[in-house]
């Protein structure tokens, strides 16, 4: 749900009659999720996409949250190293405007908004064991560039029992669209790393018992397709959280035959690269997990269309019994 200009998604999406914001709407309400993550929506300083968006479903949520993305944040260097000041790639995230493609959180469970810790200010070369140092940037790159592409968000909801569930969101950058030195893939490596530091207790802020869930789109393949896997594979197999590896039929059925993995636990449909699992929800070790799955129907079957059209990436849903 990003537009090419800002403004544009909430233009389109109260009119009314854009396909796109009409085949989201259908994914979400077949989902019927408790606490929901959006990625690539584009944010704007008043909230005002959101809560349009949120008011065409047929059941609205009561809690939302997106603090400014990196996305599109100017960054005053040259960060790709091009020679020129200014471009979508000299952004914190890519982006052409200030917002574009960010992220944000639909919930029926309160939102302690008091309590969020949002990381994304944090300087990548400022994470232990940052790998800033292979990506080639300059001096004054180094100084400005912050570790988020979007965002980490650490956002606490309330459960019955009066205990917190803390939800632990980002969207790193695709390992691509760089040069040799591989900028992009070093930074998606570390973005997801900063979990493991965060639970390591590497950071400054000490990270909450659980329970938690660490969701969002990593933008990278356990197998298949380009990146530096070494942190995803230490989170998919890290004691504190579980990978359930949701699955789809419509996955399985597009399967990319010179691919390794699993094609049933697919998340995105791309054209290039094929399809890829970049998209996850890893609840905590002690949370018990009854369902799990991928919106990614069979074709002609209900809903095909819809998810088709709303975006390359699925849905991807799991059900936790919460304590």
């Amino acid at each position: 749900m990003s537009r090419k200009g800002p403004g544009l998604l909430l233009r389109d999406i109260t009119a009314g009659k854009d396909p796109q914001i009409k085949a989201v709407g259908e994914i979400l309400d077949q989902a019927q999720a408790d606490v929901l993550l959006l990625t690539g929506i584009d944010w704007d300083y008043d909230g005002r996409a959101l809560a349009a968006l949120n008011a065409t479903l047929p059941r609205p949520y009561p809690y939302l949250y997106a603090s400014q993305p990196n996305a599109g944040l100017r960054s005053g260097a040259d960060l790709d190293g091009n020679g020129a000041l200014g471009e979508a790639r000299d952004a914190q995230g890519y982006g052409r405007f200030q917002g574009q493609g960010g992220m944000a959180l639909l919930s029926r469970l309160p939102i302690e908004t008091k309590s969020v810790r949002d990381f994304s200010t944090l300087l990548w070369r400022d994470l232990p064991q940052s790998t800033i140092s292979n990506a080639q940037l300059s001096d004054r790159a180094q100084a400005v560039q912050r570790l988020s592409s979007v965002g980490h968000w650490d956002v606490p909801v309330a459960l019955a029992d009066g205990q917190a569930l803390h939800l632990f969101a980002f969207a790193a950058t695709p390992p691509v669209f760089d040069g040799p030195e591989d900028r992009n893939g070093w930074r998606n490596h570390d973005e997801a790393a900063f979990w493991l530091r965060y639970l390591d207790g590497d950071l400054a802020q000490a990270a909450p018992k659980p329970p938690f869930v660490l969701m969002g789109d990593f933008n990278i393949d356990p197998q298949d397709g380009e990146g530096r896997r070494a942190a995803l594979h230490a989170l998919l197999s890290d004691p504190r959280l579980q990978d359930v590896t949701p699955q789809s039929l419509g996955g399985k059925l597009a399967e990319d035959v010179a691919h390794k993995g699993d094609p049933a636990q697919d998340t995105a449909d791309y054209n290039g690269p094929g399809n890829l699992r970049v998209d996850y929800v890893l609840p905590s070790a002690g949370l018990k997990v009854t369902r799990a799955g991928v919106i990614w129907p069979a074709p002609g079957a209900a809903l095909a269309k819809a998810a088709a059209r709303a975006s390359r990436h699925k849905l991807v849903w799991v059900d936790i019994l919460t304590p």
